[in-house]
């Protein structure tokens, strides 16, 4: 293996992705596997450049004056650079272009130094595709953040012949399509590195939080039906009394959860509903996904009712809670296993970023691969949408059940009625607007191990019921007035959280949408903007907002008695702010001085001047 010809710390001249122009970087490391250098611009942009797209300072200048002396000689090039006989200036390569109009002659001894402009502009010869409306502007647009000039360097004889090459982006998002050449132009293509060069940064504690969080999260899911299942579920009584192991295990519960998982796959398969596309990958390409949802939902709850109208008894998930949640762990245990096995063969251009941190303990638990598939059935969009959600409210209405049946009522609760009712209407939603969730960061980014097999089949059915399973035995009497204003709450949470993700959703799909043309924006180097107006000038995570509003909204009904059912809030409130500071971290790297314009010109994160 050679070595590696610049150094950690050196500032070179490196290449910008799908152009000719150089800018002055730092080295951060290189990668032996790969053979990339992980570089640094001085905007905070990260790429990863092979060592022929870059040139020392000193030979990068070189090159240029002897190319300007050289064509400065030239009569042909004279001649054919004129466009007309009065025109005596000849234009060099290695001239500094000024950001406003041309430079006066006493100026021109500037040549001598290199100046860099911190942000890419698209060359004549290169179109970029992506679908950012703010890109073919990118020239204009990043004048007013930066101060330095451009250089453009002469593209060697050698690259000339080149008809690709392998100048990929640091950790790219997948959001932005591959750059083609134009037609009489040679194709230039980002293609992807053959071998994943190993991670460096890792999230949730690294890898000994991996071993945490593997152990942690099926003892707390533990903890928490075994003290709801306490007459007092007071944390005075902390611990509650581990049952005897056989009460773990139920090969019917099993059974059923088996059965509920292969049914929703059925819906999910079936060819009803409409074909999305998700976002584009590192590749540029969309994978399509069938996003029946909510005719899934529906077709579930007619079974479900006709289930119970042939006397079947749901209050059995109620009092045999432990096993159904033992059986789903033991399931998505499974599922993980398969995902790490078959991920060890998955190719560089298809893991998830962070995929490949060399500890097995971490990549089993954050996931390789982006998105693992068995023909068309796409593994990580079923699980995250179909078993859990639905079965979230599949679990609170067997819960109404049982609250009828042990406290003797004629009809459920006035709180166990809007818990069910908020969190109904809460899956309803997703379910209804499912294109939205393909552009979130568990779709984009993360990808599909133990962390999200087992919140979206274990973590969400069995803990977000929490309310819902406390009031069986814990009712909670609620005044007319009381339940007006938490319903009032509810309406609030739910249109800020609806409208900021619609806006969300329809910016990343089509910035160039008339009906978005209102929406105030900031560009990046990357060819992507960032939503400055609407609800995203209120706060960075309006979304998050009206989140935790709702999950406020379908708490008050369990009252203040225990602190057993505000868990949820709790835990969201920690979950939220651990994601903001994940996008914090990763905006901040991806966006460089444009993220930090964000931020000054939107303070507040979540809470508007709270938080």
């Amino acid at each position: 293996m050679p070595a590696a010809k610049f150094q950690k710390g050196d500032q070179v001249m490196g290449r910008w992705p799908g152009s000719n122009l150089y800018y002055e970087v730092k080295v951060l490391g290189y990668d032996l596997e790969s053979g990339y250098y992980t570089v640094i611009y001085k905007d905070g942009t990260e790429l990863e450049l092979r060592e022929q797209d870059m040139k020392s300072p000193t030979t990068f200048q070189l090159r240029s004056r002897s190319r300007s002396r050289s064509r400065s000689r030239s009569p042909g090039r004279r001649s054919s650079r004129s466009r007309s006989p009065a025109r005596t200036t000849r234009r060099s390569t290695s001239r500094v272009v000024t950001e406003s109009a041309p430079q006066p002659r006493k100026d021109k001894k500037l040549n001598d130094s290199v100046q860099v402009k911190l942000t890419p502009l698209v060359t004549k010869k290169v179109e970029n595709n992506s679908n950012n409306k703010h890109e073919k502007n990118e020239e204009k647009q990043t004048e007013e953040n930066n101060t330095a000039s451009k250089v453009k360097e002469p593209e060697p004889e050698a690259e000339k012949n080149q008809g690709r090459y392998n100048l990929r982006r640091r950790k790219d998002d997948g959001d932005s399509k591959s750059v083609e050449a134009k037609p009489e132009e040679k194709e230039v293509k980002l293609a992807p590195a053959s071998v994943a060069p190993v991670c460096s940064s890792l999230d949730f504690g690294g890898k000994l939080g991996a071993y945490f969080f593997l152990l942690f999260l099926p003892a707390w899911v533990l903890f928490l039906v075994l003290q709801g299942n306490l007459a007092d579920p007071s944390l005075v009584n902390f611990p509650p009394p581990l049952p005897p192991l056989e009460a773990f295990w139920d090969p019917q519960a099993l059974g059923f959860v088996v059965l509920w998982i292969l049914f929703q796959a059925l819906l999910y398969v079936l060819p009803v509903g409409k074909l999305s596309e998700g976002m584009p990958l590192k590749s540029g390409e969309r994978l399509k996904y069938r996003t029946n949802g909510f005719f899934a939902i529906v077709v579930t709850a007619a079974a479900v009712a006709a289930a119970v109208h042939q006397g079947v008894d749901l209050t059995y998930i109620h009092s045999n809670f432990l096993q159904l949640a033992t059986a789903t762990f033991l399931i998505s245990v499974v599922l993980s296993v398969y995902l790490y096995i078959r991920s060890r063969n998955t190719p560089a251009d298809q893991r998830a970023l962070g995929g490949n941190s060399g500890s097995l303990a971490y990549d089993f638990f954050k996931g390789r691969e982006l998105n693992p598939r068995i023909k068309n059935f796409d593994l990580k969009f079923f699980c995250e949408m179909r078993p859990g959600l639905i079965g979230w409210c599949l679990i609170n209405f067997a819960m109404a059940r049982a609250e009828m049946k042990l406290q003797g009522l004629d009809m459920p609760s006035h709180a166990m009625i809007l818990v069910n009712a908020f969190q109904l209407l809460y899956v309803v939603d997703g379910l209804w607007n499912e294109e939205a969730i393909l552009t979130t960061m568990d779709l984009m980014h993360d990808g599909f191990g133990f962390m999200l097999a087992f919140g979206d089949l274990v973590w969400v059915p069995f803990t977000y019921t929490l309310q819902a399973y406390y009031l069986v035995s814990h009712p909670n009497l609620l005044s007319p007035a009381a339940v007006a204003s938490i319903v009032l709450l509810k309406l609030v949470g739910f249109y800020i959280f609806r409208k900021s993700n619609s806006e969300k959703n329809s910016f990343r799909r089509n910035p160039s949408d008339p009906q978005l043309a209102y929406l105030k924006t900031i560009p990046t180097a990357t060819g992507k903007s960032l939503l400055v107006s609407g609800w995203w000038g209120v706060v960075r995570h309006p979304n998050y907002l009206g989140d935790l509003i709702m999950a406020l909204a379908w708490t008050l009904p369990c009252g203040f008695s225990h602190l057993l059912p505000w868990y949820y809030m709790i835990y969201f409130i920690i979950l939220l702010v651990h994601r903001d500071s994940r996008d914090m971290k990763e905006c901040r790297r991806k966006y460089g001085s444009a993220w930090e314009e964000y931020c000054r010109t939107v303070r507040y994160r979540i809470i508007p001047r709270v938080y």
